[in-house]
């Protein structure tokens, strides 16, 4: 009986963190630079891609394309599969990963057909945006992410900060300047976030259920949370509402 005690409290007690809040900067990566014009662009490189990948497999390889057409043949071969797409083809993190679900506690309505839903934050596209729905700039309001046990632990938070569809939607809504971050209800993080339309990266120890070995037992321990509060904000040009374009992971035990 007392073992039994014991390993149900093992199976049902939630992943608990330090009460010592870190206060974290971001590293910067690549400048996400979308546009309307710029997905046209990339149709017509789509369509010559097609043309120089036929031409290489009726040689039998790449072997007998000109200089510039070799450069144009290896651009393709790693280009990602969409214009708006957050990852590139290939394996990651979320070949494993990206379990949860996603809820909010505000959402704009939807505006001649656009979606501003907090599934937008997690859809792993640079088009939509998750935009709070209450008046003001939505200091407050906030995004939680929903995690099974058997999710692979995360160690890194990546966030595209802002409606990131085009420069004009960009400046025009407001951005997030400070997230608090909770993990399972407990104060985690504070995220200082750059005004910057580039991908904005946060690092920390795993999060996630370390103790992995047995499926059967994970699969039961509870499903945990993290949530991202807006604190603070950089004013948008013409509208108060603030918008998070994504909130994505990278992380463990996937390969």
């Amino acid at each position: 009986m007392k073992y039994l005690f014991h390993l149900l409290i093992f199976l049902w007690t939630p992943i608990a963190y330090s009460q010592e809040v870190q206060v974290l900067y971001p590293s910067i990566g690549d400048t996400i630079a979308k546009s309307p014009e710029g997905e046209m662009a990339f149709a017509k490189h789509l369509e010559e891609c097609d043309k120089i990948l036929d031409k290489a497999k009726e040689m039998g390889g790449s072997d007998g394309l000109s200089k510039t057409e070799s450069t144009l043949f290896d651009e393709c071969l790693t280009e990602k599969e969409g214009y708006w797409d957050v990852l590139g083809m290939g394996c990651s993190w979320y070949c494993g990963g990206g379990l949860d679900t996603l809820t909010a506690t505000s959402e704009l309505k939807s505006y001649k057909g656009i979606s501003y839903a907090a599934s937008n934050a997690h859809d792993l596209s640079y088009q939509t945006a998750w935009v709070e729905g209450v008046p003001g700039y939505g200091v407050g309001e906030s995004l939680t992410y929903h995690f099974p046990p058997e999710n692979p632990r995360i160690t890194q938070i990546i966030v595209v900060n802002g409606y990131i569809k085009s420069p004009k939607a960009w400046r025009n809504n407001s951005r997030v300047k400070k997230l608090k971050m909770y993990v399972n209800g407990q104060e985690f993080a504070i995220l200082n976030l750059e005004d910057s339309r580039a991908e904005q990266f946060f690092s920390f120890d795993p999060l996630g259920y370390a103790d992995r070995e047995d499926w059967n037992i994970l699969k039961r321990k509870p499903w945990w949370t993290i949530r991202f509060e807006i604190v603070e904000v950089y004013p948008g040009d013409a509208y108060d509402d603030t918008a998070i374009t994504e909130i994505y992971f990278d992380g463990i035990d996937v390969h």
